[in-house]
Parts: C-alpha cells; structure tokens; sequence
C-alpha cells in the first residue's frame, strides 16, 4: 500500500507509463513486427499480473466467460494491435496524441449502446473534443495515403476501447478488476498467438527493443492497470480516469525529446483543443 501522502501518485503514474507505451511500440518495432509487439505486451502483461494473487483466486462463473472473450478482443487483441500497426504509417507522437479522444469515444459508444444521449454539456465536450481530434489528423492528411492510414487505425483501437469498457463495466463490479483483467489478457494473448509468435521467433533482438519491451508489457499492459484499479478504488472511477489525460503529452514530449519526431503546431494545437473537450466532460 502506498503512503498516505503519496496516494496522489495513483492519479499520476498510470498516465504517465501509458503515454510512454508509444515510444515503447516504436522502439519494439525496431525488432520485431507489429503482431509480434502486440502479443509480446499481452503475454508479458499475463505473466507480470499472475504475481497478484487476487488475479488469480478469484473464482468467475462460467457464464461471464463470453463477455470475457470479447473484453479480450476488444480491450486487448484488437487495439494493441493496430497501435504498432498504426505507428508504422503516423508518429509515435501522433499515436499518443490522438488517444487523449479515448473518453470521447468511450462516452459515444456507452450512448449508442444505452440508447441515450448525453446532456447537453456533455455533448458540447464531445463536439469540442472531435473537433480537436479531426484538426490533430490534418496533418497525416497531408502527408501521403499511409498517415491517414495510421489514423484510420488509431481510431478504430479508441472505438474498440468504448465497447470494451462498456463490458468491462459489469465484469469489475462483480469479480473486481484484476481478476477480469488478467482473464482477458489470456484470452487477448490466444488471440493474437497465431500471427505474433512467428514475428517474434523471426526477431532481430536488440538490447533497446527487448527493454522496450519488457517496459510496455509488465507496466504498461499490467502495472498501470492495477494502478488504476487502486485509483478507481480510492478516488472513485470518475477522478481515477483524469489519469488519462496526461497520456497526449506525455507521448509528445517523449517522442520529440528521445526520436526526434517532428509534429505539426497544429497537431498540439488539435491535441489541446481534444483534451478541452475531454475536460469539459469530465467536469459535468
């Protein structure tokens, strides 16, 4: 357990390890191919969470399994695939960027599912935050048919994180969130065995990747979960996931400080207009 005083870092850390995920995939692509990065993070988040105990002597009902299946899809095989896929074609920097829309979609999809719109200021976040997200893309338009690519996919990884929270929802409040975590990463690592374990037996291992690696797996994929989890617990869901907001800026300042990527000012202009209008949600 973490120190009284020191509880604030719950609200911190998960931030800042998710939004140095990017630079891990893209140091990890340097080794090895997008599925192997994919299944590599999944297996090494599996392994890294099968230390908690209470991942693995909470018992879950065989009928929560489907929702499990497609926790594992959703949250994990699908999403953490197209990132490494997604920063072949757009920045690592950009990845980051484009995920502070991650609430906006989420919001979206519980709405559609739900079948209820949200309040009129939640809705005005939602116009703010798109808006931010469609200027942050202006530029990978501009730069060849691959960058919209890696937008597309982008994209699509958030709207796949909306419906997997949506189910994630119900799971956690029945059998808490490491135990249904840790379950979805099995499942998440089956997934993607068969197109990643021959990238990774094909690697060309290097210190750096392997580091990177081992980095994206064991917090990124694992620790920070768990982070969040405490956070959600003690601070409630709702503060827990302002966490999130660090991950845009955190993924700039690492990709232009340590690969020296170059990102348009009106991308971080479209990356502060996103995050106003995740803030803004967040706030009702």
């Amino acid at each position: 357990m973490l120190p009284q005083h020191a509880g604030w870092l719950l609200l911190i850390v998960p931030g800042l390890i998710w939004g140095a995920s990017f630079l891990f995939i893209a140091e990890g692509l340097r080794s090895v191919g997008p599925n192997g990065v994919a299944f590599l993070r999944i297996f090494i988040g599996f392994l890294t969470l099968a230390c908690f105990p209470q991942a693995r002597n909470v018992k879950i009902d065989r009928s929560a399994w489907t929702r499990i299946f497609f926790l594992g899809l959703l949250w994990f095989a699908f999403p953490l695939t197209m990132f490494p896929y997604a920063e072949q074609h757009v920045s690592s920097a950009m990845t980051g960027m484009l995920n502070g829309a991650n609430p906006l979609f989420a919001t979206l999809v519980a709405s559609y599912l739900l079948k209820a719109w949200p309040s009129r200021n939640v809705m005005l976040g939602i116009a703010v935050g798109l808006l931010g997200t469609a200027v942050m893309a202006i530029p990978a338009a501009n730069e060849g048919q691959n960058s919209p690519l890696g937008v597309v996919m982008i994209l699509a990884a958030m709207v796949s994180y909306g419906f997997a929270l949506s189910i994630a929802r119900s799971l956690q409040q029945e059998y808490g969130a490491i135990p249904v975590i840790w379950r979805a990463q099995a499942v998440g690592m089956i997934l993607t065995a068969p197109l990643g374990v021959p990238e990774v037996l094909h690697a060309n291992w290097q210190l750096g990747p392997v580091l990177s690696l081992l980095a994206l797996g064991a917090l990124g994929t694992a620790i920070a979960n768990v982070l969040m989890a405490m956070a959600a617990g003690k601070y409630g869901a709702a503060r827990a996931s302002s966490t999130t907001f660090l991950i845009p800026v955190v993924a700039l300042v690492l990709g232009v400080a340590i690969r020296s990527e170059r990102v348009e000012p009106i991308a971080i202009v479209g990356g502060a207009v996103c995050l106003l209008g995740a803030w803004l949600m967040k706030r009702q």
